[in-house]
């Protein structure tokens, strides 16, 4: 099975195909992952080599000064790498965030779009090893206004023996 023909991707791709598909699978992995519906994503793209989610600049994800919030921008930007880790990892290979670094650019008004994608493409391995992710927030005009650098750490699934994750 290759990337392609993740779950996740199969779904994501069969809701698509019907009015309020995206999103019908966008409330679906927020009742998979709860915390994520605090910021009310919209998962607008999602292949094995990148991951969209935008958030609405509304009054539950801004701060005290009317700006969006930088810990609903580290969510946007924890979601949009997880789900390309589970679209776009190899089968036979799992994943789990380490750590994040982020950077804020400027002040983040309007709708964000956050993009994920590798730093380096995924592999199968017989260990364990990182996966850094970068995301890039930017605003409705399309400047950058935060990056997070997500430490993702990949290793064999347990009971998947390494014959089968090597035919992968």
């Amino acid at each position: 099975m290759a990337p392609a023909d993740a779950p996740l991707l199969r779904r994501y791709r069969a809701l698509r195909r019907w009015p309020g598909g995206a999103w019908l699978f966008s409330r679906l992995v927020c009742l998979r992952a709860p915390y994520f519906a605090s910021i009310a994503p919209r998962v607008e793209r999602l292949a094995a080599e990148t991951c969209e989610v935008a958030i609405r600049d509304r009054r539950a994800v801004r701060n005290h000064i009317g700006t969006v919030h930088a810990i609903a921008l580290c969510a946007m930007a924890e979601l949009a790498a997880g789900l390309l880790a589970e679209a776009g990892l190899p089968p036979g290979m799992r994943w789990i965030p380490k750590g994040m670094s982020v950077e804020y650019l400027a002040k983040a008004r309007g709708r964000m779009r956050a993009t994920a994608v590798f730093a380096e493409p995924p592999r199968v391995a017989a260990e364990g090893y990182a996966l850094p992710v970068e995301v890039m927030v930017r605003d409705p005009a399309g400047a950058a206004v935060f990056r997070a650098r997500i430490a993702m750490w990949v290793s064999p699934r347990p009971g998947v023996a390494a014959r089968d994750r090597s035919s992968a």
